[in-house]
């Protein structure tokens, strides 16, 4: 099996790492725009199997030409290249999966060219981090346990396991992603309609072992693609999980218009935007530096099997691997994505096109990978009465 991760960062490094893991890999060629980061991933490893390449994907044909050899392509770069990406894979020939990013509209350009990804024989995933990602794979696992499914719930938070003030939170991903998260808005399904609700509301209480009664409150771009995918339920929604009182503070942030995205004042007579100053100033806050985070995740069903009423639930705590010095968000998302491509290498997933997790990813077998790599989904199902 031969792979090309783009994008020589956290997530590309870490995808990299679980590659080098299975010995029936051949090839991992790492390409990134600055080839000192290409480089400096492939120094981490020392192995034989590792190539470093300047990429650079505005220069199409020479990057239709570096990924040519390849069986999949991971795409662990910035989310705003992964349209333009997808249609080089696509034009190469090349199976490929990428992380999403949250921006639903960038997803449905990619999944809308499912009929060019079946003309060119390509199996193209998209949205494959933790949250849309590894979430949607297990709605996927779990529908496929019922007659009905009427509600789907999303619970999920990547958290320091120390929290500390002001905002007891520490940041495992783009600060831009946090933004965009607690300023957009959640769509969602509630008595089978299709809603958009306002971020950092409808706050509840949620308990997990070991951390006591945390919260958790609507945040943007979870839900992805899931309401198309089940349409047809009553209820689905995806809440972001903090320690207490989070939601409320950043809430007061947002009412102040520091994350507001086309909000501007004008300064010295130029035009400045609080978002851009608050993100400078919030970083160094919130950086996780030498901290420990964990994830935390629990995916909750409800429906009818034959004459049963039934409960399903996922749920999964991610830890800091400290042996490798690695975050449990990029543990997390890196296993996801190498998970799924390399499905793709063996021929788990033959079918051709572009799609969701949700739609093509096998729960069981996901799982059980999953499994192998120190991630446990511990899976419960519960009769809530019969009929």
């Amino acid at each position: 099996m031969r792979f090309f991760v783009l994008g020589a960062g956290l997530m590309g490094k870490e995808a990299v790492r679980d590659l080098l893991a299975n010995p029936a890999v051949e090839e991992v060629i790492v390409g990134d725009l600055v080839e000192s980061q290409a480089l400096r991933v492939c120094g981490q490893f020392n192995d034989s199997r590792l190539q470093a390449m300047q990429t650079d994907t505005s220069n199409e044909k020479g990057f239709i030409q570096a990924i040519s050899n390849s069986d999949v392509l991971i795409n662990a770069t910035v989310y705003t290249l992964n349209e333009a990406v997808a249609r080089l894979a696509i034009d190469a020939g090349v199976h490929a999966v990428d992380l999403g990013g949250n921006v639903n509209e960038i997803s449905r350009n990619i999944l809308a060219l499912n009929e060019v990804a079946k003309r060119e024989g390509v199996t193209y995933i998209t949205e494959l981090g933790v949250a849309p990602g590894l979430t949607n794979i297990l709605v996927g696992y779990g529908v496929s346990k019922f007659d009905e499914v009427e509600t789907i719930q999303l619970r999920v938070g990547g958290l320091p396991k120390v929290p500390e003030p002001p905002l007891e939170y520490n940041q495992v991903y783009s600060i831009e992603g946090i933004l965009y998260q607690y300023e957009g808005e959640s769509t969602i399904i509630r008595n089978g309609l299709k809603l958009s609700v306002p971020a950092l509301t409808e706050v509840e209480d949620i308990y997990f072992d070991g951390f006591g009664t945390l919260e958790a409150f609507h945040t943007a771009g979870g839900t992805s693609t899931l309401p198309d995918t089940f349409a047809d339920v009553c209820h689905l929604d995806y809440k972001t999980i903090r320690y207490p009182g989070h939601a409320q503070k950043m809430k007061l942030l947002s009412e102040l218009n520091l994350m507001k995205e086309d909000y501007f004042i004008e300064i010295n007579g130029q035009d400045v935007r609080p978002r851009d100053v608050f993100a400078k100033v919030l970083q160094p806050i919130i950086a996780l530096g030498d901290k420990e985070d964990v994830v935390l995740v629990r995916v909750l069903l409800e429906g009818r099997k034959g004459n049963n009423r039934m409960r399903y639930e996922f749920e999964l705590q991610t830890d800091f691997d400290r042996e490798n010095n690695v975050t449990a968000m990029a543990r997390s998302t890196a296993y996801s994505i190498s998970v799924v491509a390399q499905m793709i290498a063996k021929g788990d997933i033959q079918e051709k096109g572009v799609f969701a997790p949700e739609q093509i990813v096998p729960g069981a077998l996901f799982v059980e990978e999953m499994k192998k790599r120190g991630v446990w989904i511990q899976e419960k199902q519960t009769i809530v009465n019969t009929n």
